[in-house]
């Protein structure tokens, strides 16, 4: 190797060498699997090996079975962990994204739950963004829901909408609000006049959420394998879509559990469009494809 190259580049150079062995990808995947639901199977080695070589620059190491030692000692595990979680966690995410589902939320579902039990009237209007990534979804709600209170003033209509995810790296891109110009370009010209400020510097080409708009959305990191969420009102709504996917049937369904009971009477559950509840023990009723309903 010739000499003028840096300690450093023969460190990148190794770590470009070194492969991920099967024992220290069945600690890493049963790991992930353990903690956090996320199943790995053997074909997605590679992709965990890619994800996870940014650590090992990062933390000057040469090797995935130093990494791996390192994780599974207290001081790794208390320091590394959330690391981990965020590059190993996949956050796509769009606004208004499936957006029958909002359609749905203002034409249906939210009429329901104001005339039948004072949702946003007798009492704030509740929604949680459960895997919000960063943060595209729950401000749509923020917009949509800012629109009906505006449409109808004499209803006083307030709503709180707590945002979550497991990733503290994602959750730190919601909190900023800022948005390359191309990202929203599919929220309506109206809404993107009246909610999204860009940045002084043209050539940026970044837009941010308005102040008023990003004081709707609380955000705050969940596992959804946790015993509990933090909430202590009844929730009217929830959105958790293209999460469930990553987990197994019977995860799912203890998920899906505790969600139910976090919804008031006839509170309504919007999934994805590849996500059901079918065959699993939640007794939701099924109103529109991928939306449910939590009985009186």
């Amino acid at each position: 190797m010739p000499e003028n190259i840096s300690s450093t580049d023969r460190l990148d150079q190794r770590q470009f060498d070194c492969l991920m062995s099967n024992r220290d990808f069945l600690r890493l995947s049963s790991f992930i699997e353990k903690e956090y639901g996320i199943k790995l199977p053997p074909q997605k080695k590679v992709m965990l090996e890619s994800r996870i070589r940014k650590r090992l620059r990062a933390l000057e190491m040469d090797s995935f079975d130093q990494y791996c030692d390192y994780l599974f000692n207290s001081k790794g595990v208390e320091d590394e962990i959330v690391q981990l979680v965020n590059v190993v966690t996949t956050n796509k995410t769009d606004f208004f994204r499936e957006s029958n589902h909002f359609e749905y939320l203002i034409q249906k579902a939210m009429p329901s739950l104001i005339t039948r039990y004072g949702s946003g009237v007798g009492k704030t209007f509740m929604v949680w963004s459960a895997g919000c990534s960063t943060g595209e979804e729950p401000y749509t709600l923020a917009m949509v829901l800012s629109e009906f209170a505006e449409k109808f003033p004499g209803l006083g209509f307030t709503f709180t909408i707590v945002a979550t995810d497991i990733s503290t790296q994602v959750l730190g891109w919601a909190k900023q609000a800022v948005y390359e110009e191309d990202k929203v370009e599919p929220v309506p010209l109206s809404l993107r006049k009246k909610y999204l400020l860009r940045n002084k510097d043209r050539e940026l080409q970044l837009v941010r959420i308005a102040p008023e708009l990003r004081a709707l959305v609380k955000f705050r990191r969940v596992n959804l394998l946790d015993h509990e969420f933090g909430f202590r009102e009844s929730l009217d709504i929830i959105f958790c879509r293209n999460v469930l996917i990553y987990f197994e049937r019977n995860i799912q369904e203890a998920i899906l559990q505790k969600m139910y009971r976090l919804l008031g009477p006839g509170g309504y559950l919007f999934l994805g469009h590849s996500e059901t509840v079918t065959g699993l023990n939640i007794p939701f009723t099924t109103v529109a494809p991928t939306i449910y309903m939590k009985g009186k």
